[in-house]
């Protein structure tokens, strides 16, 4: 009997603890130690930006970490620039993003958006000084600047006459205006207003009108499982109060009453088959993509003649018999080579006009002579070390000949030395000309509209980023092979013993 009843304790025992190993199932949250991949531009305060540890803060950093610990995920933030982040939700590479991104018809037929988390609308920023635009109808033949694949760049082209600077940050944007290349910046309110208010841009005010209501939303790929649990963890956020609290710690006043869904649900686009769709894309981008390259070579080709004849006076400084000038010589090509392209069109283009005006001096820059400063200091750098080695690489024998039939230094360099040096200096020089042609994809930080910023601008229209920077690519290939061949004929030309030898061919 006794056996019997310990039989039967067991067995109860057994089914209350499958039944409590059910309900603990039951309970446990599928979302629980998931990682979001959340792209984001921290280059846009208050709502995205870094402090100076590094560490990302602002309005939107705060509410996408609340919603993940309201709805249980962990959220894993990557910094992508601003025109890249729908194309990197199409391709999954990320799984959101929150970067102040306006909800609008088009975007929507792309990706899908939250639940609206924040009511803006764009802004007329003009320097201080200026007294004549005071409203959107004023900006009529203006220069203004806006950033890349923003709702402020699609306003600023509906403006009759304007002259349209695409930048990848509103700082940058910004900066531009301060510098008085530009006579106004249309952004984000919040923004300007908060760079304003900080101090971090003096000289600068929005006129008292707001062109537009919108909304930003929290995005991810279409028909995406993240979408229903971002909403319902920013539904909670926003019922505890949580949301309250995080807009008035920015924003110093009380939050808006916000949409309860998206205003552009459900958007769709009929589509083609995929590559017909892909063909289609790269031949109407073809002609646009053409006007960039010729801008391309042009670019290009200043740079080189520039470059070339600075880099050959270095390069013979570097062989002076005085210290000094070998000395400056070479901390010239020390730097400019030690340190990024990118960084020296920045500091020239955007550093170089800041200074001046704080020392009282009126000065601005036009960005093609930005450009081509900043790619033709940085080539003569490297052209002055061909120069300097191809000078060396000629026997001594013949400048002691050459003085010893009377010539001076300065004959012997122009008429023996140099001309055979030359056509040793023509590969390296080749290859400093096709690397240089793909440098100039740099000066579209600054919004030089070349080859790359062409397609840049149509990405931010259509947000198809394969297809175009493969076409992109594509141009590129052929301007370096028609370079490649355009040297290796001058080689030969340059040549007698291999002009001979084609000759008796």
């Amino acid at each position: 009997m006794a056996k019997f009843s310990f039989i039967c304790w067991l067995r109860w025992c057994v089914v209350v603890g499958f039944s409590c190993l059910l309900l603990a199932g039951c309970g446990v949250n599928p979302s629980a130690g998931k990682t979001l991949r959340v792209a984001t531009e921290p280059a846009f305060p208050p709502f995205e930006f870094q402090e100076q540890g590094g560490k990302l803060q602002g309005f939107s950093i705060d509410l996408m970490n609340a919603i993940a610990v309201a709805a249980n995920f962990k959220v894993d933030f990557q910094s992508l620039p601003f025109d890249g982040i729908i194309p990197a939700l199409g391709a999954k590479t990320v799984d959101a993003a929150i970067s102040s991104i306006t909800i609008t018809e088009e975007r929507a037929k792309t990706i899908s958006f939250s639940r609206p988390y924040f009511k803006a609308g764009l802004a007329i920023a003009i320097r201080a000084d200026n007294q004549n635009i005071t409203g959107f109808d004023s900006l009529k033949n203006k220069k203004i600047a806006v950033q890349v694949g923003t709702t402020g760049a699609a306003k600023a082209k509906s403006i009759p006459g304007v002259q349209i600077r695409s930048f990848d940050s509103a700082p940058l944007a910004l900066q531009e205006l301060l510098n008085a290349n530009v006579d106004a910046v249309i952004n984000d309110a919040p923004v300007t207003l908060y760079a304003i208010n900080t101090g971090n841009l003096k000289g600068i005010k929005i006129v008292q009108q707001l062109l537009t209501e919108e909304f930003y939303g929290i995005a991810t790929a279409k028909n995406s499982p993240n979408l229903a649990l971002i909403n319902n963890g920013f539904d909670r956020v926003l019922k505890n109060g949580t949301y309250s609290q995080i807009y008035r710690k920015w924003f110093k006043a009380e939050p808006p009453s916000l949409p309860v869904k998206s205003p552009f649900e459900n958007q769709t686009s009929a589509r083609a088959p995929k590559i017909l769709t892909s063909i289609g894309v790269i031949l109407q981008a073809f002609p646009t993509l053409l006007q960039g390259a010729l801008v391309t070579l042009q670019l290009t080709m200043l740079s080189v003649v520039f470059g070339l004849i600075g880099g050959s006076l270095i390069g013979i400084v570097r062989l002076s018999h005085v210290a000094l000038l070998r000395w400056v010589a070479r901390a010239y090509v020390d730097f400019f080579r030690g340190t990024p392209l990118l960084v020296q069109i920045f500091m020239i283009y955007f550093g170089l006009p800041a200074i001046l005006q704080e020392l009282g001096l009126t000065f601005t820059f036009d960005r093609l002579v930005a450009g081509v400063i900043a790619l033709s200091l940085n080539s003569a750098a490297y052209i002055a070390e061909v120069v300097r080695a191809g000078i060396q690489s000629i026997e001594t024998g013949q400048a002691e000949a050459a003085q010893s039939l009377g010539l001076s230094s300065m004959q012997t360099m122009s008429y023996v030395i140099f001309p055979q040096a030359f056509r040793r200096m023509i590969p390296p020089l080749g290859n400093e000309f096709i690397s240089l042609l793909k440098d100039t994809s740099l000066v579209a930080v600054i919004g030089f509209e070349e080859l790359f910023r062409k397609g840049q601008l149509i990405v931010a229209d259509n947000y198809r980023a394969f297809e175009i920077y493969a076409a992109v690519a594509l141009v590129y290939l052929c301007l370096t092979l028609l370079s490649s061949q355009a040297f290796s004929r001058l080689e030969v030309w340059m040549n007698p013993v291999k002009r001979q030898n084609k000759y008796d061919t």
